[in-house]
C-alpha cells in the first residue's frame, strides 16, 4: 500500500502556511516545507518563514537546516524528504508537503532518478581550480556550450551543481540535461495535492503588503548581516528577496527602488508559480478569497479525506 501524503502548492503569498497548519491539525498531520529558500540559516523575513508561533506546535521540517553559503539541490531535497515522509508515515501520521517550489514537489512526488554516474577526481578538481581562478560565471558559460538544457536548472553560483553536470559529460560523452532524471508518470505515493489561487488583483496586492510587513520586520537589517559578511556568489543570495537589497547595498537603487523591483520581483514570481503548477501537476485547485482564505479549509480537509479513502 502506498503511503498517503498530502501537497500544499500555489504562488507566494496566498495562504499556503495558514492551509497547512489548519489541515495538520484537522487531519493528525506534520510538516514538510518545500521551500527553495526556508532551508537557510538566519534567512528568516525575506523567505516568509513560518515562525515558530505561527507552526502552532505543529512539527515543521526541511527549514534551517543549511548554512546561507552552502549549495543545495533538487537531489538533496529527494533525498532527505522520501525518508521523512515514510518516518511521519510510521508514526502514524499524516505528511504534509508545503511550498512553492515546483521542481522540488514533483522530485518527490512523482519520483526522478538521479543517475549514477562515476566520479571522475582529477577532472573534477582541474574544474574546482577554473572556478577559483575564472570565476562562477565562466565556469557556467562552458557548461551553457555543452549542456545549455542543463543551465536551465542550475544556478550560475551553484558551482558544486555546474561541476558535476560537466563532469557527467566528460565521463559519459552524454548531456547531463539527457540522463539527469527520468519522470515516472505514476506517483509513489497515494497523493493529494491541493493548488491554491486567488483573483490576481488580490494576490499582487498581498504580495506588496507582505513585501512592506517584511521591510517594517527589518529586513534591510537582516540582508546587511549578510553582505556585511561578504557573503555573495552562493545560491542563497539571489533569492527574491536579497538579490534586490544587495543591490541596494552595491548602490544600484535607493531604498524606494530596491522595494519596488523586490515587489516587482514577486508579483512575476507568482505569475511563474502558477503557470508552472497548472501545467505540471494535477492539483486540485481552490479559489479561495483575500478576505475570507480560510473559508474553503474544511471543504479541502473533507476532499482530501476522501480522496485518500478513494487511493486505498
Amino acid at each position: 500500500m502506498k503511503e498517503r501524503l498530502m501537497v500544499i502548492v500555489g504562488p507566494t503569498a496566498v495562504g499556503k502556511t495558514a492551509l497547512s497548519i489548519h489541515a495538520a491539525k484537522a487531519m493528525n498531520g506534520e510538516i514538510i516545507s518545500g521551500d527553495s529558500m526556508q532551508i537557510y540559516k538566519g534567512m528568516d523575513i525575506g523567505t516568509a518563514k513560518v515562525t515558530k508561533e505561527e507552526q502552532e506546535g505543529i512539527p515543521h521540517y526541511l527549514i534551517d537546516i543549511k548554512e546561507p553559503d552552502e549549495p543545495f539541490s533538487v537531489a538533496e531535497f529527494q533525498e532527505l524528504c522520501r525518508p521523512l515522509i515514510s518516518d511521519i508515515t510510521k508514526r502514524g501520521k499524516l505528511p504534509i508537503l508545503v511550498g512553492g517550489t515546483g521542481l522540488y514537489v514533483n522530485a518527490v512526488t512523482h519520483g526522478f532518478d538521479f543517475a549514477e554516474v562515476p566520479t571522475d577526481v582529477t577532472y573534477r578538481k582541474k574544474l574546482e581550480e577554473e572556478a577559483e581562478k575564472n570565476g562562477n560565471e565562466a565556469l557556467y558559460q562552458k557548461l551553457m556550450e555543452i549542456d545549455p538544457k542543463a543551465c536551465e536548472k542550475i544556478h550560475p553560483n551553484n558551482v558544486r551543481r555546474v561541476i558535476r553536470a560537466l563532469e557527467v559529460n566528460y565521463v559519459t560523452g552524454e548531456l547531463f540535461s539527457e540522463q539527469q532524471t527520468e519522470e515516472k508518470q505514476e506517483s509513489l505515493y497515494n497523493l493529494v495535492m491541493i493548488g491554491l489561487t486567488m483573483d490576481r488583483v488580490d494576490l499582487y496586492d498581498r504580495i506588496n503588503k507582505r513585501v512592506d510587513l517584511m521591510v517594517e520586520a527589518g529586513l534591510f537589517d537582516e540582508v546587511k548581516h549578510f553582505y556585511d559578511q561578504g557573503l555573495r556568489d552562493c545560491q542563497s543570495i539571489q533569492a527574491i528577496g536579497y538579490k534586490e537589497i544587495y543591490a541596494y547595498f552595491d548602490g544600484l537603487y535607493t531604498r524606494d527602488e530596491a522595494i519596488e523591483v523586490l515587489k516587482q520581483n514577486s508579483r512575476r514570481y507568482a505569475k511563474r508559480q502558477l503557470t508552472w503548477f497548472k501545467n505540471k501537476t494535477d492539483a486540485a485547485w481552490y479559489f479561495v478569497s483575500a478576505f475570507e482564505p480560510t473559508k474553503h479549509y474544511q471543504d479541502i480537509v473533507n476532499f482530501t479525506v476522501d480522496k485518500f479513502l478513494e487511493g486505498n
